[in-house]
């Protein structure tokens, strides 16, 4: 009988496991070209930074990229984002720019760098649905009207979220397609009905890694490990969040008690004919200090009238 799968994935952790395992260069191959469709397929790929259990043991908060390079000497990086992280559009910049100018050793000359390309895959929305509803977004270095300067450093996008908008409208047809569905469908599917959706014999493997993870018991703690530490990282945002919300609210009070005093100091001012002091001289001052020229200005006006 068929299991239900039950590892997501689009947590780090599981995603180079399948992408960026060296025991299957053939399922990463078969990702880099269903994403780039490059004109000189990818045939060959050389894992740069292999998984190290230990060193993942001792910093479960480490990104966990892929990084890998083919038989042309092309350089890629390949990231999952589960939360929306400030300055991301940047950071994958910084990254692809890394990896192209690492290439260079002292003495080597310009003509021997090799493009440097970055994917990210992302479960939330990196641009305004509004604005580019498009899933898969590829950019280079291009003049406004489309003429490209190099093809050195590229950057690919993939917004799994703008899928689960379009569902309805979507169809598994090519191979990035198939991929697409294997990380927003894999969990929670059965192994014979995701095999049966996903019909490239590449996705077997892609599976299996999948049943690997959720059968060893030391590579399911590492996965739940992984998941926990972004959950708490994701508890943390939202709190600093919440208590940035809380004290702009505290402060909007304030600024509207102080709003409120300086004009009440003012219609004060203006019925005893006193020079009106200025609303930014006012706003300076301290909620005690307005209420304590309020106070002196009720005393003039009463003295006044009785």
């Amino acid at each position: 009988m068929s299991h239900t799968i039950e590892i997501d994935p689009t947590v780090d952790y599981a995603c180079k496991q399948v992408i960026g395992n060296p025991l299957f260069p053939e399922i990463t191959i078969h990702f880099l070209n269903a994403v780039l469709t490059p004109e000189s397929p990818i045939v060959e790929v050389e894992i740069l930074n292999p998984i190290n259990e230990q060193k993942f043991e001792s910093d479960k908060l480490s990104i966990l990229d892929i990084r890998a390079i083919d038989q042309l000497g092309r350089i890629f990086n390949v990231e999952v984002q589960r939360t929306k992280a400030t300055g991301l559009s940047k950071r994958i910049t910084y990254y692809s720019a890394g990896n192209f100018v690492d290439q260079l050793e002292q003495g080597d000359g310009y003509e021997q760098l090799r493009p440097s390309i970055g994917i990210c895959i992302l479960t939330l929305d990196l641009f305004p649905y509004s604005e580019r509803p498009a899933y898969h977004n590829a950019f280079r270095m291009r003049t406004v009207d489309g003429f490209e300067f190099t093809d050195s450093l590229e950057i690919h996008t993939i917004e799994l979220s703008k899928v689960t908008r379009a569902k309805d409208n979507w169809q598994v047809r090519g191979q990035l397609e198939q991929w697409i569905h294997f990380f927003l469908e894999a969990k929670g599917s059965t192994v014979e009905g995701l095999r049966e959706r996903l019909v490239d014999p590449v996705f077997e493997k892609a599976i299996g890694v999948l049943e690997m993870i959720q059968k060893t018991p030391e590579q399911r703690r590492q996965y739940e490990d992984r998941l926990r530490a972004e959950r708490d990282e994701k508890a943390r945002l939202q709190a600093a969040i919440e208590e940035g919300e809380a004290r702009g609210e505290a402060r909007g009070e304030v600024r509207g008690k102080v709003e409120e005093k300086a004009n009440t100091i003012r219609l004060l001012q203006g019925l005893l004919m006193q020079e009106l002091a200025s609303i930014t001289d006012l706003q300076a001052r301290s909620l005690e200090d307005l209420d304590s020229r309020i106070g002196d200005l009720q005393l003039q006006l009463r003295n006044r009238i009785g």
